[in-house]
């Protein structure tokens, strides 16, 4: 029997008379999904299927942290307040010295601007003015420029909280780990130091420091540069003194969460790998202490900028000439009846930079805490 050749084999599915490359299938979407959605809609339907997944990237925790913080307008208007202040302090006083023209001076004769408007300066006949083209914020009892010494009080107060919030950091993470991940003899003397501390009210001891050890400051520190000068000599001893008497309660805040973090997977597995505990402290306990200690410092600057305040309005902190937003509502009291201007604008302004820190305070705890919810 005849085999058909090759050619009739392929031939043999078609119509005779066809060519066969006219009767190829159409290769077509399936009938359900084109009747469905239609052309058109059938092709975006498998273009999205064969496209490539790209992974979504999830924000860490601290970023999430920012922004709650971002979106809290009350802690966000306190940052702005807060940077216009240190801006104030830090930059102010060189471009308000530049402002102004000569000025006929009772007693220094011609002067310029850069005399006139330092917080030392005092003119006789310009005592206890209202506000000026000359003085912006008027002069104080004595005929001291008041913007130039808020400049200088404000600069007074956030070193104070610096300088305080440094020790008070250092130490606090310090007793506080060692206190928290060790125990014995360390964590039981710092809870009797602790509970001597706070038995002992804090303002009595900085009065109590600072009027056994101020003459001595006055004579001692004032060679110092920068920080001595000028009825500055008592900042350092103030400073200590309040960093003595606000550092154990952030060794506690820190104590308590030491205890939950080496208690912690992450932790336990270090130590069967053979970490040693500086290693473990250093690499797992103390970063995740970020959150209460940034809390714990931020709401504790208004409290420290209160208690400079208090200590100077007693004559107890920065000396004359020097200017302290405490010294010049101390000034400004007997003004009260007479001219309340000269006392009002201090307290304003320490006003203005507690409820800013308290503000900026409270939304850092919101944001920053991992049980704060949006």
């Amino acid at each position: 029997m005849k085999e058909p050749i090759n050619g009739e084999q392929q031939h043999s599915h078609f119509a005779p008379g066809t060519n066969p490359v006219e009767q190829q299938p159409e290769v077509m979407a399936p009938a359900n999904l084109v009747s469905a959605l239609g052309v058109e809609a059938a092709t975006e339907s498998v273009l999205a299927e064969t496209a490539p997944v790209v992974a979504t990237k999830h924000k860490t925790p601290f970023q999430e942290s920012l922004a709650r913080f971002r979106r809290d307008k009350k802690a966000m208007f306190s940052l702005y307040v807060i940077f216009f202040f240190i801006l104030l302090a830090a930059v102010g006083p060189v471009i308000y010295q530049h402002i102004g023209g000569p000025y006929n001076s009772t007693l220094n004769g011609t002067i310029g601007p850069g005399v006139y408007h330092t917080y030392a300066h005092t003119e006789v006949d310009r005592l206890a003015e209202l506000p000026s083209s000359m003085y912006w914020l008027g002069t104080d009892g004595l005929g001291r420029d008041m913007l130039a010494r808020v400049m200088q009080g404000v600069l007074i107060s956030m070193s104070v909280a610096v300088l305080v919030e440094v020790v008070d950091i250092v130490l606090g993470i310090l007793m506080g780990v060692l206190a928290g991940y060790y125990g014995g003899w360390i964590d039981f003397a710092l809870a009797r130091f602790t509970d001597i501390m706070f038995a002992f009210p804090g303002t009595l001891f900085l009065i109590l420091i600072s009027g056994i050890f101020g003459p001595w400051a006055d004579r001692n520190l004032s060679q110092i540069p920068v920080l001595g000068t000028n009825g500055n000599a008592r900042l350092l001893l103030v400073s200590g003194a309040l960093a003595l008497t606000v550092w154990p309660l952030m060794a506690r805040y820190v104590r308590g969460q030491t205890l939950q973090l080496k208690e912690q997977q992450y932790v336990e597995a270090a130590r069967t790998s053979g970490s040693s505990s500086t290693q473990i402290i250093l690499r797992h306990i103390v970063p995740n202490l970020f959150s209460i200690v940034i809390i714990a410092s931020t709401l504790n600057i208004s409290n420290t900028i209160i208690a400079e305040a208090g200590i100077s309005f007693l004559g107890l902190g920065v000396q004359a000439p020097g200017s302290s937003i405490g010294l010049m509502i101390s000034d400004g009291a007997e003004y009260v009846r007479t001219n309340a201007w000269v006392p009002l604008v201090p307290c304003i302004v320490l006003a203005m930079i507690v409820l800013a820190f308290s503000f900026l305070g409270d939304g850092v705890r919101d944001a920053f805490d991992p049980r704060a919810k949006d």
